[in-house]
């Protein structure tokens, strides 16, 4: 027999539905940037019932957004401070008993001593990329080009 401990969601979009929490800068921010990405499964397949949150650590500010059909989530944020801009990315799906911890690494940046340990394939699942007036920062779960995860 199942136990709810041995599943997760997709129960997501309750939490959701008060207000909009994607949104990590401030109105009329000329810095603010909107963070584009998708979530995918092993086999490139996106997660449409998935969450993802923001962190800004140095900031202590945050931000969620769900996942829709097509597994696209979206943010709006401004470049934190500090060597090497980057978030932490917690990522909530179906199937995962706990969450996934990653980062997210603006482009063009210095490496910190966490990219700077990991090799070039690897580095790439951090580093956001610039496309049309956009940053973009896909979710790999598994499989192929698989995001680096770290322990928490």
């Amino acid at each position: 027999m199942r136990t709810p401990s041995q599943t997760v969601g997709p129960y997501y979009t309750i939490g959701l539905c008060r207000r909009p929490e994607n949104e990590l800068a401030q109105p009329g921010d000329p810095g603010a940037t909107r963070l584009v990405g998708q979530l995918l499964d092993g086999e490139g397949h996106p997660v449409g019932d998935g969450l993802i949150e923001l962190w800004d650590v140095a900031g202590r500010s945050w931000g969620r957004s769900g996942t829709y059909t097509d597994g696209s989530f979206s943010f709006v944020v401004t470049k934190p401070d500090g060597e090497a801009p980057h978030f932490d990315v917690y990522v909530f799906a179906r199937g995962l008993l706990r969450h996934q911890l990653t980062r997210v690494y603006f482009p063009d940046e210095p490496a910190d001593a966490v990219l700077a340990s990991l090799d070039a394939a690897d580095r790439a699942t951090l580093v956001a990329q610039a496309v049309g007036g956009a940053l973009r920062f896909d979710i790999r779960l598994q499989g192929d080009r698989q995001t680096v995860f770290f322990a928490h």
